[in-house]
């Protein structure tokens, strides 16, 4: 008898098993669930919105750079004229304005900057303790002696104009400025509060410096009186008026 074949089953793996439907499911739902879900108020901007604050920055440059008078002060003057700007003159110009400035007034800003906390604004010193400037016969005396205390300093007892000092003390200046500012507060110092000696000059200061380069110590009024009471030499002649400065665009005086 001939029997018919029985069907052959279908090889394990093979087919769609439904039951795997679910499984995908849970596994794209478990993905979806790891991307970061966006927050509120932290919404990415619109393109558009963007473009909008572009323009609105570009126009509005536009507009500041237009209207802004160059963002100068005489865009906010009511009556239109012109304010004077402040320019940093470099060259030959900018040494002549520099030379407008007599040594009597550099000597000033020296003095105001270390000298007037003890001999004060008005040259009078403090009783006891600060001998005056204004009057003092070593002010208005040589300037050998002047520029002797000045660049090594003064110590012990002093006699200033029939008051004595018995703790006077200064410091020596050799050290802290220059022989232009030795030379300027010393002339600003003779030529102030109704003194009327000779000036005092950068080349004068310098000669004096190398003489007392050996002098580690500050004089005392003995050491001072044994000194000549005469000019530092290379200065103008004794008598001679402190230079005064010329006025802009004025031809500086001959001195007389």
């Amino acid at each position: 008898m001939n029997e018919s074949a029985p069907t052959p089953e279908p090889p394990s793996g093979q087919g769609m098993d439904y039951s795997e439907i679910a499984d995908v499911q849970d596994v794209h739902a478990a993905v979806q669930r790891e991307k970061r879900e966006p927050r509120v108020g932290r919404e990415p901007l619109s393109i558009w919105l963007i473009a909008v604050y572009g323009l609105a920055v570009f126009f509005g440059g536009a507009y500041l750079g237009r209207y802004s008078g160059n963002f100068s002060g005489e865009a906010l003057d009511p009556y239109g004229g012109e304010m004077p700007t402040m320019k940093k003159v470099t060259g030959p110009q900018g040494a002549e304005q520099a030379a407008e400035l007599s040594p009597h007034d550099r000597g000033k800003k020296v003095f105001a900057a270390n000298c007037q906390t003890c001999h004060q604004a008005n040259g009078l010193g403090v009783a006891g303790q600060y001998p005056p400037l204004a009057g003092s016969e070593f002010t208005t005396g040589g300037s050998h002696r002047m520029a002797m205390i000045v660049l090594k300093g003064l110590q012990g007892p002093v006699k200033v104009k029939g008051q004595q000092y018995g703790t006077a003390v200064m410091q020596p200046w050799d050290k802290t400025l220059t022989d232009q500012k030795l030379a300027d507060v010393i002339t600003y110092e003779r030529s102030e509060w109704g003194n009327n000696a000779t000036p005092v000059t950068a080349e004068q200061i310098a000669a004096l410096r190398k003489e007392l380069a050996t002098h580690p110590n500050s004089f005392t009024e003995p050491e001072l009186l044994a000194v000549p009471d005469e000019d530092l030499p290379g200065g103008a002649p004794a008598g001679a008026a402190p230079a005064k400065a010329a006025k802009p665009g004025e031809p500086p005086k001959p001195q007389g």
